[in-house]
């Protein structure tokens, strides 16, 4: 008897969600990191990944801004696919940070865009994007941009309000800035 795991089928089927509900609202498809195009019919192509020391001195100068802020957050930053790459959960940050905050990162590189600014975007009376599975629409998810696509997302939870978290993980974003093309 074979065994068969419906996962693979429910993460196909929430991309292909998120992909139809981003371009029924006029997002832009951000493609893979800016994947370098298939040459020649080659079955490889390269991707650009945020380092584990950039990410380190984003987490870093965030929770520097955090505490110059008095506030208690976490940070996580995931990569291109959504997988989550760090996580720094600050002295006294709640139970319920690690959560949004991966939420926000995950939001920010899906669309390439902030999440305080696609949540303005966000109305009710039917279906929309804020109805996929992993996404929230609260301020404090940053897109880690390289030559002109998401690769990393950074999202910042547990200050009182989503544009003091949302400052938190630009602050973050600042020490890498030069580095990034």
């Amino acid at each position: 008897m074979t065994v068969r795991s419906a996962r693979p089928r429910l993460v196909v089927g929430s991309l292909a969600g998120l992909a139809i509900m981003a371009g029924t609202l006029g997002f832009a498809a951000a493609s893979p990191a800016q994947a370098a195009p298939a040459k020649n019919g080659q079955a490889v192509v390269q991707t650009d990944v945020l380092s584990a020391d950039a990410a380190l001195t984003i987490a870093d100068a965030a929770m520097k801004e955090a505490a110059r802020r008095k506030q208690r957050v976490t940070v996580v930053i995931v990569d291109r696919s959504g997988v989550t790459r760090l996580v720094l959960k600050g002295d006294g940050a709640g139970p319920q940070t690690e959560e949004s905050a991966r939420r926000k990162a995950f939001t920010a590189v899906s669309f390439g865009k902030t999440t305080s600014e696609l949540g303005k975007g966000v109305t009710g009376g039917g279906p929309n994007i804020a109805d996929i599975p992993g996404t929230l629409f609260l301020g404090g998810g940053v897109p880690v941009v390289s030559g002109g696509a998401p690769v990393a997302g950074v999202g910042v939870g547990g200050a009182p309000s989503g544009d003091i978290d949302e400052a938190i993980a630009q602050e973050g974003l600042k020490a890498v800035a030069g580095r990034l093309r």
